[in-house]
C-alpha cells in the first residue's frame, strides 16, 4: 500500500533539489581552418588568431554588423581641433584575467608595446602615434605626428587590444604562450595543432552576455573534415564552410548557416625583391604579368567555389565605399603571356607556388598549375602548414604564395602594410616612393572621394609591379548546430560569443 503523503513529499523534495542544482557546464567546440600563430596581440598575424582573440582580449573599440564603431574597453573618444590629439575615456571596473585593474596606465603600456616591441606587427597600423599619456586613471591622450583618419578603425582590432602589464612584463617574449587580457574568457591551455582551451572569466565586465562556460578551438585544415565533425556532433560551430558544401548544410535540419560578405580578399603574393628568390624569373615584372594573364579567375571560382565569390583585381570589395570601380579584372590571354615570357628571356620559367596545406587551396594550386602550363610556366606546388608558410614568406622563401586577407573596415588596413616600403605584411618587398607618398597622404585625408583618388593612383603603380595578384572577394560562411543561437554575422568574419547560447 502506497504512503501518498510520503510520496508527495519525496516528489517535492526531488523537484526542489533539481531546481537548486546548478546548470550543467556548457562547452562550445569551434572548428578553425588553421592553427593560430602566437596568441600575442602585438605579434599575431593570422585570421584564426583574431577569432580566438575575440573571446580572449577585449579592445578599446569594436565594430557591429553594420560596420559601425561601438565602445568596448573605451566608452567614448574625442579628437582635438587639429586632428593630432585623441582623448579616450575608459570603462571603469574592468579587470584583467590575473585580477589586475585595466586602467589608463595599462592602455599606455599596451599601445607603447605595440609601437616599440621587437617583432610588432601593430607598429605600422598606429605608427603616427608619437606619445600616449595618462591623464587620469580612466583617461588617456594620444598625440599624433599628423592627422590619421584610420586610427579608430585600427583600434577596433589587435592594435586596440589591451594586455595585463604585470603578466606581459613577467612573460616577456613568451607572453603569447599564456596571454592575459580582459576578455570574456581566460586562457587555460594550448596544444599545438590540436586545441586551444578558454574558460569563462567570472569577473568579466560584461558577464551577463556570456552564456557558455568553456570554449575549445580545434584547428582542422580540411573543410570536409570540419563539416563532418559538425554533422557528427564533435563540434558545435565551424568557420569557413566551402560554398560547395552550403547545400549539404541547408539540407540538415540540425544545422544552421551564418553568411556575410567579407572585408578582404584572396590573393597571390609574388616575390618582387625579397631575398635571393627574387633574383629568379619571378623578380621580372613581365614574368609576374604573364603569370596573371595565364590564370582565369572566373573558372577557378566556378570549379572551387561554385561561382559564389566575386573575381577581383583590387584589395577593396565592391560594397566598400572606397572600392575602385575602374580597377577591373582582365581576360585571360595565354598568347600575350607567352610573348611576355619571351621578352623577359624566360620562355619556360620554373615557379614554385607555396600553398597553406588544406584541400581547397591545393585544388586552386592544381588548377593554376594546369592553366599556366599552357603559357609555358612550370608551376611547382609546395604545401606548407599555415603558420610555417607565414614565416617562410617573411624570410623571402617563396616565389609565389596563395594568401588571403580577412580585411578591415578602413581601406588602409587592406593596403598600407602590404604596399608600403618596410610594411610588416609586405612579403613581396615592393618598394616604390610614389606608392609610399600616396599611401601616407591618404592617411591624412578624411574626404572619401579624395582618399579613393589617392588609392586609385597608388593602384596604377601596384598593378604594373604586381606584388599581389588579387583573385576574388570571398564570403564568410559559418555553420553551427541549430541549438546555438545569438551569433552575430559581422562582415569581418570574427566570431563574437557575446549573447551566444547553447540550448540543452
Amino acid at each position: 500500500m502506497t504512503d501518498r503523503p510520503a510520496a508527495r513529499l519525496l516528489a517535492a523534495t526531488l523537484l526542489a533539489a533539481a531546481l537548486a542544482a546548478p546548470a550543467a557546464a556548457q562547452t562550445l567546440r569551434i572548428g578553425l581552418a588553421e592553427d593560430p600563430d602566437a596568441l600575442d596581440p602585438t605579434t599575431a598575424r593570422t585570421f584564426v588568431g583574431r577569432i580566438v582573440f575575440a573571446s580572449l582580449c577585449d579592445k578599446l573599440f569594436d565594430i557591429d554588423a553594420k560596420l559601425g564603431v561601438v565602445p568596448q574597453l573605451a566608452t567614448r573618444h574625442a579628437w582635438g581641433a587639429d586632428g593630432k590629439e585623441l582623448t579616450i575615456t575608459l570603462r571603469d571596473g574592468v579587470r584583467f584575467h590575473d585580477g589586475e585593474r585595466m586602467d589608463a596606465a595599462a592602455v599606455k603600456y599596451s599601445l607603447d608595446r605595440h609601437l616599440r616591441m621587437q617583432g610588432s606587427f601593430r607598429r605600422a597600423e598606429i605608427s603616427v602615434v608619437q606619445s600616449v599619456d595618462v591623464v587620469d586613471p580612466l583617461t588617456v591622450k594620444l598625440t599624433l605626428s599628423a592627422p590619421f583618419s584610420p586610427l579608430i578603425a585600427a583600434l577596433t582590432d589587435r592594435a586596440g587590444m589591451i594586455v595585463s602589464p604585470k603578466a606581459a612584463e613577467a612573460a616577456g617574449a613568451q607572453f603569447g604562450n599564456r596571454p592575459v587580457c580582459a576578455g570574456p574568457f581566460r586562457f587555460v591551455e594550448r596544444v599545438a595543432q590540436d586545441r586551444i582551451v578558454l574558460e569563462r572569466f567570472a569577473d568579466y565586465w560584461d558577464k551577463s552576455r556570456i552564456h557558455v562556460d568553456k570554449v575549445v578551438f580545434q584547428p582542422i585544415p580540411d573543410s570536409t573534415v570540419r563539416l563532418a565533425n559538425l554533422q557528427a556532433g564533435g563540434l558545435e560551430l565551424i568557420e569557413r564552410v566551402q560554398p560547395t558544401d552550403i547545400p549539404q548544410v541547408k539540407r540538415n535540419n540540425r544545422l544552421a548557416l551564418s553568411l556575410s560578405d567579407e572585408l578582404g580578399y584572396q590573393g597571390l603574393t609574388l616575390n618582387v625583391a625579397n631575398g635571393d628568390r627574387a633574383k629568379g624569373a619571378i623578380g621580372d615584372r613581365r614574368v609576374r604579368e604573364a603569370l596573371e594573364l595565364s590564370i582565369d579567375r572566373a573558372i577557378i571560382n566556378q570549379v572551387v567555389y561554385n561561382g559564389d565569390y566575386v573575381p577581383t583585381a583590387q584589395p577593396i570589395p565592391p560594397a566598400n565605399p572606397y572600392h575602385m570601380a575602374g580597377v577591373k579584372t582582365g581576360a585571360r590571354n595565354v598568347e600575350r603571356a607567352r610573348q611576355l615570357l619571351r621578352e623577359a628571356g624566360h620562355p619556360a620559367p620554373v615557379i614554385e607556388l607555396m600553398i597553406p596545406n588544406n584541400p581547397e587551396l591545393r585544388q586552386i594550386g592544381e588548377i593554376m598549375q594546369s592553366m599556366v602550363k599552357e603559357a609555358g610556366i612550370d608551376l611547382r606546388l609546395r604545401a606548407t602548414e599555415f603558420a610555417t608558410s607565414l614565416n617562410a614568406a617573411e624570410k623571402g622563401d617563396f616565389d609565389a604564395y596563395i594568401l588571403g586577407w580577412s580585411g578591415r573596415v578602413d581601406p588602409d588596413g587592406n593596403i598600407y602594410s602590404f604596399w608600403k616600403t618596410g610594411g610588416p605584411l609586405n612579403y613581396s618587398r615592393l618598394s616604390n616612393p610614389e606608392v609610399d607618398r600616396l599611401l601616407d597622404q591618404a592617411r591624412l585625408v578624411n574626404d572619401l572621394a579624395e582618399r579613393r583618388r589617392l588609392y586609385e593612383q597608388a593602384m596604377e603603380v601596384v598593378r604594373a609591379e604586381r606584388p599581389i595578384v588579387y583573385l576574388w572577394h570571398r564570403k564568410n560562411v559559418v555553420a553551427h548546430v541549430a541549438k546555438l543561437t545569438g551569433l552575430a554575422a559581422v562582415p569581418d568574419g570574427i566570431l563574437r560569443l557575446q549573447d551566444v547560447r547553447l540550448a540543452n
